[in-house]
C-alpha cells in the first residue's frame, strides 16, 4: 500500500503579501494585486502591467548566502523557511538525510542573466560576475533551500514551464511514497519581471493591457507576476508520530502531455491529467468540491479548460466551485502551482472558496460557476489544482481534508 502524504506547513510570497496569512487574506477578499509595474528598469514595454512584490520582508538570511542567489532562489528560501516554521521542523544529525527539497522553476535566473548581458554588451565590461553560473541554473533554488535549512536528502529542481510547481510537488510525493525521504519541501518559484523576459511575452501577444480577468467574456490575456509557494510534505505516519498539525492530505496527482503544439493547448491533455489525478487519489468526480483552475485569462486557455472540466466531471461540473486565483496574484509561471496549492489548502482549512477577481461579463463558452469577484463559504472536502503549460505538459494535484 502506498504511503499517505500530508502537508504540515505552507509558506509563500507574491504581490498579494509576504507570507501566507496576508496572501490568503487578499485572496478571500478578492483583492487583486495586479497593476502598473513600478520597477524603473523595465523601460520600453508595450504592456507594463504585472504583479510585483513591492518590498521584500526582513528575512534574516545571511548575506554570505544571498550574494550567491538570484531573486528566484531568494523567494523560494523565504517561502520554504515560513513553511518549515509552521511545520515545527528543523534538520539535525538524525534526520538530515531523510529530508529533501524539490523546487519547480519556469525561466530560472533571468535577473542575473540580464545584469551580465548589460554589463558585458552595453557597458563594455570584460567579464561576468563571479556567481553568475550558480545563480542562474534552474536547480539553484532547490540547492539554496537545502543549504539554508540543512536538508541532505533528495534535492533537485524541476522545470516544465507553468506546471513546474505541480510537477515538483508530485515528484516530492513520489520520494516519500518510495521511501527515499520522510519529509520533503516542495513547490515553485519565479522572478520573471525582467525586461528581456517581458519583451518575450510581449512578442507572444498574450499579455493583457490592463489586468487578468479569467473566464470573463471580455478577457484580453494574462498578466505576469513573481513569487514562490512551498509546502512541507510528510508521510502520514511521520507526521502523526511527532504530533504534527496536518493541514491537508495530498490525495493524488495526474500527469499527461498534449504531444501536439509547443504553445496551443488541447482539450485531451488536460482532460487526461484530471482523470489520472482522480484515479490516483481514489476519488470520484462528485467527491470534488473546489477546482483551482489554470485560468490564465487568454481566450483559448479558458475555453479549452472549461471544455476539459466538463468532460471529466460531467453533470457534477455544474456543482463544482471553480476559480482562478491568477486573477489576483497573476501568472507566476513556475511558481503558480505553489501559490495555488496554498489557495487549495486554505480553502479546505477555512471552508472558503477564493474568487475569480476582475470578472465582468459571463462567457457562454466558460459557463461553469467561476466564483465571480466574491469568495463563497462552502465546505471543501476535496480541492483540485490544475497546472497546464507550454510544451503541453500537464500536472494536476488533488488535496483533501483529513
Amino acid at each position: 500500500m502506498l504511503k499517505r502524504v500530508v502537508i504540515t506547513g505552507i509558506g509563500g510570497i507574491c504581490g498579494l503579501g509576504n507570507d501566507v496569512p496576508s496572501m490568503w487574506d487578499a485572496m478571500r477578499s478578492g483583492r487583486s494585486a495586479i497593476g502598473t509595474i513600478e520597477n524603473p528598469s523595465l523601460h520600453d514595454l508595450k504592456v507594463k502591467v504585472g504583479c510585483e512584490i513591492k518590498q521584500l520582508p526582513e528575512h534574516g538570511i545571511d548575506r554570505r548566502q544571498t550574494v550567491s542567489m538570484d531573486r528566484f532562489s531568494l523567494l523560494a528560501v523565504i517561502a520554504a523557511r515560513e513553511a518549515m516554521a509552521q511545520a515545527g521542523l528543523a534538520a539535525h544529525a538524525d534526520n538530515t538525510y531523510r529530508m529533501g527539497a524539490i523546487v519547480g522553476i519556469g525561466v530560472a535566473g533571468f535577473e542575473t542573466i540580464e545584469e551580465n548581458y548589460r554589463a558585458i554588451l552595453v557597458e563594455g565590461r570584460n567579464r561576468a560576475a563571479i556567481f553568475t553560473v550558480p545563480k542562474v541554473m534552474p536547480g539553484a533554488a532547490a540547492g539554496q533551500v537545502s543549504m539554508n535549512l540543512g536538508l541532505r536528502g533528495p534535492v533537485f529542481g524541476v522545470t516544465s514551464a507553468c506546471s513546474s510547481a505541480n510537477h515538483a510537488i508530485a515528484s516530492a510525493v513520489d520520494q516519500i511514497r518510495l521511501g527515499r525521504a520522510d519529509v520533503m519541501l516542495a513547490g515553485g518559484t519565479e522572478a520573471p519581471l525582467v525586461w528581456g523576459v517581458l519583451k518575450g511575452w510581449e512578442a507572444l501577444r498574450v499579455l493583457s493591457p490592463d489586468t487578468c480577468r479569467p473566464f470573463s467574456a471580455d478577457r484580453q490575456g494574462l498578466s505576469i507576476g513573481e513569487g514562490a509557494g512551498m509546502a512541507v510534505l510528510e508521510s502520514y505516519d511521520h507526521a502523526m508520530a511527532r504530533g504534527a498539525t496536518i493541514l491537508a492530505e495530498i490525495a493524488g496527482a495526474g500527469l499527461s502531455a498534449d504531444a501536439s503544439d509547443i504553445v496551443a493547448p488541447t482539450v485531451e491533455g488536460p482532460e487526461a491529467a484530471m482523470r489520472f489525478c482522480l484515479v490516483d487519489a481514489g476519488l470520484n468526480p462528485e467527491d470534488v468540491d473546489y477546482l483551482n483552475a489554470h485560468g490564465t485569462g487568454t481566450k483559448a486557455n479558458d475555453q479549452i479548460e472549461t471544455a476539459a472540466i466538463k468532460r471529466v466531471f460531467g453533470e457534477h461540473a455544474r456543482s463544482l466551485s471553480v476559480s482562478s486565483t491568477k486573477s489576483m496574484h497573476a501568472h507566476c509561471l513556475g511558481a503558480s502551482g505553489g501559490l495555488e496549492m496554498i489557495a487549495c489548502v486554505m480553502a479546505i482549512r477555512e471552508g472558503i472558496v477564493p474568487p475569480t477577481a476582475n470578472f465582468r461579463e459571463p462567457d457562454p463558452d466558460c459557463d461553469l460557476d467561476v466564483t465571480p469577484n466574491v469568495a463563497r463559504e462552502r465546505k471543501v472536502r476535496v480541492a483540485i489544482s490544475n497546472g497546464f503549460a507550454f510544451g503541453g505538459t500537464n500536472a494536476v494535484l488533488a488535496f483533501k481534508a483529513i
